[in-house]
């Protein structure tokens, strides 16, 4: 307001310091405002008004069209973001039971492991145990073989050393009545 204000008082002054009758035509001020008034009429004859007004509501329904177009992408891009962040909920639900699952398995894997070396240890300790039970048999016949040929070597020298001639030649004797009683 205070500027149409302003605006009138700069163009009322110099139409106030002309000199002679305002609507005469050698006052230029008279003429000028023919020809404004007149440039506005040529305005108003060719539809400038309503070319501008259609150009103003044209640019005012493009607005409204770019304003419905952008709620439109702010509505997808809510939804776009929310479907994501449900996507991002299930994954992080489906990582959290992957890990429980690979713990799980985990866990009975290392229980598995543990009684699988246990059975393992068990065995080796059997297959020890027989081995020296075994090298334990071996041993004992080895000494019963050994105390069996002494004993046979000094029976032996001991019977040679008692024996005499003729005992040798009837034992012989009866030796060879006994295989013959035998056989026949």
């Amino acid at each position: 307001m205070k500027k149409l204000s302003v605006l009138f008082a700069l163009m009322a002054s110099p139409a106030l310091a002309a000199s002679g009758p305002f609507f005469s035509l050698h006052n230029t001020n008279f003429v000028v405002l023919i020809a404004f008034l007149a440039f506005l009429g040529i305005l108003v004859y060719m539809g400038v008004p309503g070319k501008l007004t259609g150009m103003l509501d044209a640019r005012a329904a493009q607005i409204k069209a770019d304003l419905e177009e952008a709620r439109a992408l702010r509505e997808e891009a809510k939804s776009v973001l929310a479907s994501y962040e449900r996507k991002q909920k299930d994954v992080a639900e489906q990582t959290d039971r992957i890990i429980a699952t690979a713990k799980e398995e985990a866990t009975i894997a290392a229980e598995k492991a543990k009684v699988e070396l246990q059975h393992s240890i068990a065995r080796r300790l059997q297959a020890a145990e027989e081995q020296i039970a075994s090298a334990e048999a071996a041993a004992l016949r080895q000494v019963r073989e050994r105390a069996v040929s002494v004993a046979v070597s000094v029976a032996g020298e001991v019977l040679s050393k008692q024996m005499t001639a003729e005992a040798a030649s009837a034992s012989i004797d009866a030796a060879i009545e006994q295989v013959g009683a035998k056989l026949h």
